[in-house]
């Protein structure tokens, strides 16, 4: 998802962050940083926009230049939409001030603190798995990424409050495989492929379990102890239904305003807090509280 001031409000150490490979770079000395394109500049170009996304602040609120946030936490929308906006704006023959200038007033150069609860929006679920109340007054529609830790901390987070609230929520999993996780695509098809045999969360359970050790020789081992029709799986996995049904989930968290992973929606209100029971608790219960009062 995002930085975690933002989605829940948590700095993420440097080694446990959700990038594989560029966690480990110096971001004061790195010409390569995660989301940001910056081919087609020329040397002194790429020199210009490299020192101003090493020199200006992130509104995000974590404390860390552009670059490094890009560096530490590539999830960072505010990183990335500032990051984007002074390349362009360098691109555009524009000098480093000016590029500054235009990502200070660009939407991504404010800092905000979020809602707790966003406005309510929709969001398809047709066909999506769920888990919890059938019938439950809550709806919690996440948006993952199985091999992004933060999502992988999320599982046991969500589960508990499934089982503090046996009657009353149900859960909805979409899928959101970020770019920056080369083995998240191939997993979000794994888990869709799986649900078309009724194990989406067996499979769910043991790649968030080795976040680590994801790849398609070890996704199929994993389906293979589960039981799984693997010639049918397979040919699932690698369906053009599939991955059409991956990019459908992932249009869905952009129109719904997801910015990384996870994200959860509470109702069709996107969750700005923690997701430990006894930070997400009081909303549940106030939204319940709203449910059976509009139903009088």
């Amino acid at each position: 998802m995002t930085k975690r001031p933002i989605r829940a409000y948590l700095v993420p150490a440097l080694l446990f962050a959700c990038t594989v490979v560029l966690v480990a770079q110096d971001w004061q000395t790195a010409t390569a940083l995660p989301g940001v394109e910056l081919k087609g500049l020329t040397p002194a170009a790429k020199s210009k926009a490299l020192h101003a996304l090493r020199a200006y602040d992130c509104s995000c609120g974590c404390g860390m230049k552009v670059a490094e946030c890009r560096v530490k936490d590539p999830a960072c929308v505010s990183s990335k939409g500032l990051a984007g906006t002074m390349v362009e704006s360098i691109r555009k023959g524009k000098s480093e001030a000016a590029a500054v200038a235009d990502a200070k007033a660009s939407r991504f150069g404010q800092k905000r603190e979020p809602k707790t609860l966003d406005d309510a929006v929709p969001i398809p679920t047709m066909g999506s798995p769920v888990m919890g109340a059938a019938n439950g007054r809550i709806t919690l529609v996440e948006f993952s990424d199985f091999q992004c830790p933060y999502c992988s901390r999320a599982v046991h987070k969500l589960a508990a409050v499934l089982k503090a609230y046996p009657a009353d929520v149900k859960l909805i999993f979409k899928q959101y495989p970020l770019d920056t996780h080369p083995q998240a695509q191939i997993s979000a098809q794994a888990a869709l492929a799986a649900h078309q045999q009724g194990k989406f969360w067996q499979l769910h359970d043991l790649m968030f379990a080795n976040p680590n050790g994801l790849s398609r020789k070890s996704i199929l081992g994993w389906a293979a102890s589960i039981g799984l029709d693997m010639r049918k799986f397979e040919a699932d996995m690698d369906s053009e239904t599939v991955k059409k049904t991956v990019a459908r989930d992932m249009a869905d968290g952009e129109k719904a305003g997801v910015e990384g992973t996870p994200t959860v929606f509470i109702n069709g209100q996107r969750y700005n807090g923690d997701y430990d029971l006894a930070a997400i608790k009081p909303i549940i219960d106030a939204e319940l509280k709203r449910v059976s009062a509009a139903k009088k």
